[in-house]
């Protein structure tokens, strides 16, 4: 069975290879109004996740901020955060990147996957050839793309079908996959 794979973007900031420590949710548009709140654009697939209390995690450094206030604008969110009270001190926040930890995130149904979970995952024909790792995920629309990048740096790109993409195994860091046939 082919898994669903939840889109997320791959920008962790994380130091270490493997399991990043944060997982991209939004990013901070532009103040709104005189009070403090600030435009979230969401790049989750669990918005309803982002409340007052949560903790975020803003920009390279990953600064944690306590979520005070929050409510829909549009297809973003109106947030305000703790310690910021005036439009003055929020627009210093304009463009950071807007993270929570990947523990954090929910757990999915069986056979769903998120993209972090696939990065770095060895991929090998049926017939035991290695293509090289996932290096990256491109969402198309119709379907994903898995980018795989072999030990000299050339890329295949892979379509995550069902007809394709054969088994993926998390705990061997393997997926098989069964390269469609170009004539």
């Amino acid at each position: 069975m082919m898994a669903r794979i939840i889109n997320r973007n791959t920008k962790t900031g994380s130091p270490d290879k493997g399991e990043p420590e944060y997982v991209l949710i939004g990013k901070l548009r532009r103040a709104h109004g005189v009070t403090g709140e600030i435009v979230l654009g969401i790049v989750t697939d669990f918005p309803e996740r982002i409340k007052s209390g949560k903790t975020v995690y803003l920009g390279n450094r990953h600064t944690p901020s306590r979520i005070t206030g929050c409510r829909s604008f549009h297809k973003d969110l109106l947030i305000t955060l703790e310690g910021f009270h005036n439009r003055e001190e929020v627009a210093k926040l304009t463009n950071l990147d807007v993270f929570v930890r990947t523990g954090e995130l929910p757990p999915l149904p069986d056979g769903q996957l998120y993209h972090h979970q696939l990065i770095g995952l060895n991929v090998m024909r049926e017939d035991g050839f290695s293509l090289g790792t996932v290096t990256e995920i491109l969402s198309t629309g119709a379907n994903d793309v898995y980018v795989i990048t072999d030990s000299e740096g050339r890329e295949t790109l892979i379509p995550a079908v069902e007809s394709v993409i054969l088994k993926i195994d998390l705990e061997s860091g393997k997926i098989i996959v069964r390269p469609p046939e170009w004539e």
